[in-house]
């Protein structure tokens, strides 16, 4: 099932264009992006989130190319309306340009991804360049970065507004399509969001982005961590697939399941 045309680098301009708002996810699996997808998304980024909320890590610098691409790979496959974006891990993008082409590459060639997203400001605009050069789309992502939580000291809100206006320009001269804006003031947000043609999308950056993304699993109710303050839990899935497990464990132990109905 589609509900609509796939979304584009273009459209996600004329939306930001237009004033709609852009509405993103996270996803890793078939399941979960199938349904993401069929209930109307713009766009799913594979986040390397995965390693905290799938994998179970502390923080996201151990994934590698290799999961990212298989990841990316069975969600592009549930996708027919969403644009999917490809999460550039640690070390994939950093080291060098032509590493970084590389591996920018491999999402779209392998993966089926339409664009690919990396962390950084005015300090990666030259690898950002480099891969619009080359037609590979790139969403960029100021702010918090995740991958720097040891130099930032934790997951700090980031509040030197000169600097990040200057990144966001930048990243934007460099080519960028979008711009994630995480951890960031709302009035700040606000005002890069109005200085920019690109769009942006925020986490944890106010109501004033052009757009806005969640991880799923948080979205859903179905991680047992911390929730952080600018998740919305709109289900509680984790509560209700106990609440399933536990009245099947009691069925099997009674002799009521499988009863005759569920037997050939």
């Amino acid at each position: 099932m589609s509900v609509g045309p796939r979304i584009t680098v273009k459209s996600l301009h004329e939306m930001k264009q237009k004033g709609e708002k852009i509405a993103s996810l996270t996803a890793y699996d078939y399941p979960f992006a199938r349904i993401a997808d069929e209930a109307g998304i713009h766009m799913i980024l594979v986040g390397d989130s995965v390693g905290m909320v799938v994998q179970g890590r502390a923080n996201t610098l151990g994934v590698t190319m290799d999961e990212m691409v298989y990841h990316t790979r069975i969600v592009a496959a549930a996708v027919e309306h969403a644009m999917v974006v490809g999460d550039m891990p640690f070390l994939s993008y950093q080291t060098s340009i032509p590493e970084a082409l590389a591996n920018a590459g491999r999402f779209l060639k392998e993966s089926g991804a339409a664009a690919v997203k990396l962390e950084g400001g005015a300090a990666v605009s030259h690898i950002i360049r480099a891969m619009t050069g080359i037609g590979i789309p790139v969403q960029a992502h100021i702010g918090l970065l995740p991958q720097s939580v040891h130099q930032m000291g934790g997951y700090r809100v980031q509040r030197d507004e000169d600097r990040l206006m200057a990144d966001a320009k930048e990243v934007e001269a460099a080519g960028a399509f979008s711009v994630v804006l995480e951890g960031i003031p709302a009035g700040i947000s606000a005002k890069i969001t109005r200085a920019l043609s690109i769009p942006t999308i925020g986490i944890g950056a106010g109501p004033d982005c052009d757009g806005q993304i969640l991880v799923l699993h948080d979205l859903l109710g179905l991680n047992a961590r911390h929730v952080p303050r600018f998740v919305k839990q709109y289900a509680a899935l984790r509560k209700q697939a106990t609440r399933g497990i536990k009245a099947y464990i009691r069925e099997v132990q009674e002799g009521k399941f499988p009863s005759s109905e569920h037997s050939y």
